[in-house]
């Protein structure tokens, strides 16, 4: 199911906007297809791409990105609300404090750097995804959550849910990666940076998801207690969201 033909829509202003439908869940039955998208940021969206969206009855959107981001590519979709969710990137801190302590920014430093971001995630914003799980339980109105890029915060976000759903980590895995496939990246160089380097930032990696579901397996019990502990998704909300999205036996 990870090639499906309809997963990925041919949006003019955003590379990385994908449909979760298909994959095989809890009993094996799919999830649904039109209901969950993930994407890269919507602020660059045609007239064409809005109407695609209104086509298929996207009703909400779930905005992942910090303050900044959201004050620099704003956007409006008409008949779609808007939750903010925000989560402050800090990647771009990190290694601005690395080069003020002089030290070298390698393509092993950063992807480092990466593997760090992705358990911050998992101990630090745990909030922000019960949220997104608590909206997706009370409503499934075609929903798509998304940050800048599509690829880190949305990666994890995508993760957890399909997840929770009953997918299995071989599949979440490939849905991730296929942000390597799809997003174009902007075409922006960052002072003296690497290529290299920045190339880092731009793509996703088996082990920078692997980071957080290791710190999901370690430090939080596995990802049944995690959902339960850290997110409020207990057995009967978790069998609320999969009623929701997964076809019907």
């Amino acid at each position: 199911m990870t090639e499906h033909p309809d997963r990925v829509l041919p949006l003019q202003g955003a590379s990385n906007f994908r449909d979760l439908g298909g994959y095989l869940g809890q009993g094996g039955r799919p999830v649904r297809w039109r209901r969950l998208f993930r994407s890269d940021h919507l602020s660059a969206l045609s007239a064409e791409d809005k109407s695609l969206l209104a086509e298929i009855g996207l009703a909400r959107s779930f905005d992942l990105r910090g303050e900044r981001e959201r004050a620099a590519h704003p956007y409006e979709l008409p008949g779609v609300h808007q939750h903010l969710l925000a989560i402050e990137p800090v990647i771009v801190q990190s290694m601005q404090a690395m080069a003020s302590e002089g030290r070298a920014l390698t393509v092993a430093t950063c992807e480092e750097l990466m593997r760090d971001l992705y358990r911050r995630l998992v101990d630090e914003q745990a909030h922000r995804f019960a949220e997104l799980l608590d909206h997706l339980i009370t409503d499934d109105a075609p929903a798509v959550f998304h940050c800048t890029a599509g690829k880190d915060r949305t990666g994890f976000a995508a993760a957890l849910i399909l997840l929770a759903l009953g997918v299995p980590r071989t599949v979440v895995m490939s849905d991730y990666l296929l942000t390597n496939r799809h997003f174009k990246p902007p075409a922006l160089r960052w002072g003296d940076l690497d290529p290299d380097v920045l190339a880092v930032m731009w793509r996703v990696q088996e082990d920078f998801l692997e980071a957080a579901l290791q710190r999901v397996d370690q430090g939080h019990g596995g990802i049944d207690r995690y959902l339960g502990t850290q997110l409020g998704l207990g057995p009967a909300a978790r069998a609320a969201l999969r009623e929701r999205y997964l076809e019907v036996a």
